[in-house]
Protein backbone atom coordinates (compact mmCIF):
# COMPACT_ATOMS: atom_id res chain seq x y z
CA UNK A 1 0.00 0.00 0.00
CA UNK A 2 1.77 3.42 -1.09
CA UNK A 3 1.11 6.31 1.79
CA UNK A 4 1.73 10.06 1.13
CA UNK A 5 4.87 10.67 3.27
CA UNK A 6 6.11 13.61 4.69
CA UNK A 7 10.30 14.18 3.77
CA UNK A 8 12.34 15.55 7.02
CA UNK A 9 15.60 17.09 6.07
CA UNK A 10 18.03 17.19 9.21
CA UNK A 11 20.10 20.25 10.51
CA UNK A 12 21.01 19.40 13.68
CA UNK A 13 18.14 20.32 15.48
CA UNK A 14 18.07 18.29 19.05
CA UNK A 15 14.16 18.30 18.37
CA UNK A 16 14.39 16.48 15.13
CA UNK A 17 13.20 12.87 16.05
CA UNK A 18 9.95 15.00 17.65
CA UNK A 19 9.24 16.71 14.71
CA UNK A 20 9.10 12.85 13.15
CA UNK A 21 7.37 11.95 16.36
CA UNK A 22 4.47 14.11 15.53
CA UNK A 23 4.03 13.51 12.28
CA UNK A 24 3.55 10.32 12.93
CA UNK A 25 1.50 10.50 15.72
CA UNK A 26 -0.82 12.01 12.72
CA UNK A 27 -1.09 8.75 11.21
CA UNK A 28 1.16 10.16 8.34
CA UNK A 29 4.67 8.20 7.02
CA UNK A 30 7.65 10.40 7.53
CA UNK A 31 11.52 9.95 6.98
CA UNK A 32 14.27 11.99 8.56
CA UNK A 33 17.42 12.46 6.10
CA UNK A 34 20.42 14.37 6.02
CA UNK A 35 20.11 18.49 4.50
CA UNK A 36 22.67 17.58 2.06
CA UNK A 37 20.90 14.70 0.05
CA UNK A 38 20.83 15.22 -3.29
CA UNK A 39 18.02 16.92 -5.59
CA UNK A 40 17.92 13.63 -7.04
CA UNK A 41 17.04 11.98 -3.97
CA UNK A 42 14.45 14.90 -3.38
CA UNK A 43 12.78 13.88 -6.16
CA UNK A 44 12.89 10.47 -6.75
CA UNK A 45 11.45 10.32 -2.65
CA UNK A 46 8.52 12.21 -4.18
CA UNK A 47 7.45 13.77 -0.98
CA UNK A 48 3.48 15.27 -0.07
CA UNK A 49 5.49 17.79 1.77
CA UNK A 50 8.94 18.18 3.00
CA UNK A 51 9.54 19.92 6.91
CA UNK A 52 13.33 21.93 7.16
CA UNK A 53 14.37 21.34 11.42
CA UNK A 54 16.03 23.97 13.34
CA UNK A 55 19.62 23.52 13.73
CA UNK A 56 22.39 24.92 15.84
CA UNK A 57 24.44 26.54 12.88
CA UNK A 58 24.15 30.32 12.10
CA UNK A 59 22.60 31.57 8.66
CA UNK A 60 25.08 34.23 8.66
CA UNK A 61 28.28 32.41 8.55
CA UNK A 62 29.93 31.10 5.43
CA UNK A 63 29.65 27.34 4.40
CA UNK A 64 27.12 26.74 6.49
CA UNK A 65 24.29 24.08 6.05
CA UNK A 66 21.15 24.93 2.95
CA UNK A 67 18.77 23.13 1.52
CA UNK A 68 19.13 21.14 -1.90
CA UNK A 69 17.74 23.12 -4.53
CA UNK A 70 15.12 20.69 -5.47
CA UNK A 71 13.28 21.60 -2.22
CA UNK A 72 12.13 24.82 -3.55
CA UNK A 73 11.63 23.45 -7.19
CA UNK A 74 9.70 20.50 -6.16
CA UNK A 75 6.30 22.29 -6.22
CA UNK A 76 5.42 20.79 -2.64
CA UNK A 77 4.60 22.92 0.38
CA UNK A 78 7.38 23.38 2.81
CA UNK A 79 7.92 24.25 6.58
CA UNK A 80 10.59 25.56 7.55
CA UNK A 81 11.28 25.27 11.58
CA UNK A 82 13.75 27.86 13.18
CA UNK A 83 16.78 27.43 10.95
CA UNK A 84 14.57 25.84 8.23
CA UNK A 85 12.91 29.09 8.64
CA UNK A 86 16.06 31.12 8.48
CA UNK A 87 17.77 29.08 5.44
CA UNK A 88 14.22 29.65 3.59
CA UNK A 89 14.90 32.87 4.13
CA UNK A 90 18.32 33.14 3.12
CA UNK A 91 18.18 30.99 0.14
CA UNK A 92 14.93 32.48 -1.59
CA UNK A 93 16.46 36.06 -1.30
CA UNK A 94 15.43 37.62 2.64
CA UNK A 95 18.21 38.55 5.01
CA UNK A 96 18.85 37.19 8.37
CA UNK A 97 21.45 38.76 10.75
CA UNK A 98 22.29 37.56 14.13
CA UNK A 99 20.75 38.42 17.00
CA UNK A 100 22.35 40.86 19.58
CA UNK A 101 19.54 39.09 22.40
CA UNK A 102 19.28 35.42 22.27
CA UNK A 103 15.20 34.15 22.25
CA UNK A 104 14.85 31.74 24.53
CA UNK A 105 12.18 30.07 26.60
CA UNK A 106 8.86 30.57 26.03
CA UNK A 107 7.35 33.88 23.85
CA UNK A 108 3.94 35.12 23.05
CA UNK A 109 3.70 35.82 19.22
CA UNK A 110 0.43 37.76 17.91
CA UNK A 111 -1.15 35.87 14.76
CA UNK A 112 -0.91 38.38 11.66
CA UNK A 113 -2.79 37.81 7.96
CA UNK A 114 -4.75 35.25 6.86
CA UNK A 115 -2.27 32.31 6.06
CA UNK A 116 -4.20 29.04 5.69
CA UNK A 117 -0.73 27.30 8.56
CA UNK A 118 -2.22 29.46 11.20
CA UNK A 119 -6.00 30.70 10.54
CA UNK A 120 -7.93 29.84 13.35
CA UNK A 121 -5.33 28.64 15.62
CA UNK A 122 -5.33 30.38 18.38
CA UNK A 123 -4.52 30.10 22.57
CA UNK A 124 -6.64 33.68 23.42
CA UNK A 125 -7.95 36.65 21.81
CA UNK A 126 -6.79 40.47 22.22
CA UNK A 127 -9.50 42.77 22.79
CA UNK A 128 -8.82 43.89 19.24
CA UNK A 129 -9.62 40.15 17.75
CA UNK A 130 -6.02 39.25 16.98
CA UNK A 131 -4.81 35.97 17.65
CA UNK A 132 -2.39 35.11 20.07
CA UNK A 133 -0.20 32.26 20.15
CA UNK A 134 1.93 30.62 23.10
CA UNK A 135 5.38 29.75 21.85
CA UNK A 136 8.92 27.81 22.72
CA UNK A 137 11.81 30.24 20.90
CA UNK A 138 15.54 28.74 20.64
CA UNK A 139 17.09 31.32 18.32
CA UNK A 140 19.86 34.10 18.50
CA UNK A 141 19.16 34.52 14.26
CA UNK A 142 16.37 35.90 13.02
CA UNK A 143 15.07 36.93 9.77
CA UNK A 144 15.57 40.36 9.19
CA UNK A 145 13.36 40.91 5.77
CA UNK A 146 11.42 38.36 3.50
CA UNK A 147 12.22 36.87 0.63
CA UNK A 148 9.81 38.00 -2.44
CA UNK A 149 6.40 37.15 -2.61
CA UNK A 150 6.21 36.78 1.08
CA UNK A 151 4.20 37.91 3.71
CA UNK A 152 4.55 38.11 7.78
CA UNK A 153 2.15 35.44 9.32
CA UNK A 154 3.49 36.10 12.83
CA UNK A 155 5.03 38.75 14.83
CA UNK A 156 6.56 39.90 18.41
CA UNK A 157 8.30 43.09 19.87
CA UNK A 158 11.75 40.63 20.13
CA UNK A 159 11.00 38.93 16.05
CA UNK A 160 8.80 41.07 13.63
CA UNK A 161 8.88 37.73 11.73
CA UNK A 162 7.99 35.43 13.80
CA UNK A 163 6.25 33.12 10.96
CA UNK A 164 6.41 34.29 6.87
CA UNK A 165 4.28 32.46 4.39
CA UNK A 166 4.21 32.45 0.65
CA UNK A 167 1.00 31.04 -0.05
CA UNK A 168 1.47 30.98 -4.23
CA UNK A 169 4.17 28.50 -3.47
CA UNK A 170 3.09 26.83 -0.10
CA UNK A 171 6.20 27.77 1.30
CA UNK A 172 5.80 28.63 5.53
CA UNK A 173 8.66 29.71 8.01
CA UNK A 174 7.95 29.71 11.62
CA UNK A 175 10.47 31.12 14.03
CA UNK A 176 9.21 28.92 17.32
CA UNK A 177 8.85 24.97 17.52
CA UNK A 178 5.68 23.58 16.81
CA UNK A 179 6.40 20.16 18.12
CA UNK A 180 7.86 20.70 21.63
CA UNK A 181 4.69 20.63 24.07
CA UNK A 182 5.22 24.35 25.24
CA UNK A 183 4.41 25.58 22.08
CA UNK A 184 0.38 24.84 23.16
CA UNK A 185 -1.43 24.76 19.39
CA UNK A 186 1.86 22.99 17.81
CA UNK A 187 0.23 19.92 17.05
CA UNK A 188 -2.76 21.63 15.55
CA UNK A 189 0.04 23.32 13.48
CA UNK A 190 1.95 20.30 12.26
CA UNK A 191 -1.81 18.76 11.80
CA UNK A 192 -2.57 21.74 9.28
CA UNK A 193 0.31 21.44 7.22
CA UNK A 194 0.12 18.38 6.82
CA UNK A 195 -3.24 16.96 6.80
CA UNK A 196 -4.79 20.28 5.25
CA UNK A 197 -1.91 21.97 2.81
CA UNK A 198 -0.15 19.00 2.02
CA UNK A 199 -3.12 16.74 1.76
CA UNK A 200 -1.81 13.61 3.74
CA UNK A 201 -5.04 11.64 4.55
CA UNK A 202 -3.65 10.26 8.06
CA UNK A 203 -3.77 6.52 7.15
CA UNK A 204 -0.55 5.10 7.78
CA UNK A 205 0.14 3.47 11.49
CA UNK A 206 2.97 1.82 12.78
CA UNK A 207 0.99 -1.94 12.77
CA UNK A 208 0.20 -1.69 9.97
CA UNK A 209 3.58 -0.75 8.57
CA UNK A 210 4.80 -3.72 10.58
CA UNK A 211 2.40 -5.68 7.97
CA UNK A 212 3.54 -4.13 4.96
CA UNK A 213 7.00 -4.72 6.04
CA UNK A 214 6.62 -8.62 6.68
CA UNK A 215 4.75 -9.33 3.23
CA UNK A 216 7.36 -7.69 1.44
CA UNK A 217 10.04 -9.75 2.89
CA UNK A 218 8.00 -13.06 2.16
CA UNK A 219 8.16 -11.62 -1.58
CA UNK A 220 11.56 -10.55 -1.64
CA UNK A 221 13.19 -13.79 0.26
CA UNK A 222 10.37 -16.87 -1.37
CA UNK A 223 11.67 -19.83 -0.56
CA UNK A 224 15.27 -18.72 -0.10
CA UNK A 225 17.59 -19.02 2.92
CA UNK A 226 18.24 -15.39 5.23
CA UNK A 227 21.52 -15.12 7.08
CA UNK A 228 21.68 -11.97 9.39
CA UNK A 229 24.27 -10.86 11.50
CA UNK A 230 22.91 -10.22 14.87
CA UNK A 231 24.45 -7.84 17.40
CA UNK A 232 21.87 -7.73 19.74
CA UNK A 233 21.18 -3.36 18.92
CA UNK A 234 18.03 -2.12 17.91
CA UNK A 235 18.73 -1.95 15.11
CA UNK A 236 19.67 -5.33 13.86
CA UNK A 237 17.31 -6.72 16.53
CA UNK A 238 14.14 -5.12 14.80
CA UNK A 239 15.36 -6.38 12.03
CA UNK A 240 15.87 -10.15 13.06
CA UNK A 241 12.24 -9.56 14.47
CA UNK A 242 10.53 -8.60 11.23
CA UNK A 243 12.08 -10.85 9.38
CA UNK A 244 11.68 -13.93 11.65
CA UNK A 245 7.52 -12.56 11.46
CA UNK A 246 7.83 -13.15 7.66
CA UNK A 247 10.04 -16.33 6.82
CA UNK A 248 10.48 -18.11 10.29
CA UNK A 249 13.36 -21.29 10.26
CA UNK A 250 14.40 -19.84 7.17
CA UNK A 251 16.36 -17.18 8.85
CA UNK A 252 19.41 -17.95 10.74
CA UNK A 253 21.22 -15.43 12.76
CA UNK A 254 24.88 -14.83 13.82
CA UNK A 255 25.39 -13.12 17.06
CA UNK A 256 28.45 -10.49 16.25
CA UNK A 257 29.79 -9.77 19.48
CA UNK A 258 30.94 -5.98 18.88
CA UNK A 259 32.19 -5.80 22.96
Amino acid sequence: MSHAKILILDFGAQYTQLIARRVRELKVYCEIHPFDVSDAFVRDFAPAGIILSGGPESVTEGDTPRAPGAVWSAGVPVLGICYGMQTMAAQLGGAVEGGRVREFGYAEVRARGHGRLLSGIQDRVTTEGHGLLDVWMSHGDKVTALPPGFAVMASNNATPFAAMMDEDRRLYGVQFHPEVTHTTQGRAILERFVRDICGCAGDWTMPAYVDEAVSKIKAQVGNDEVILGLSGGVDSSVAAALIHRAIGNQLTCIFVDTG
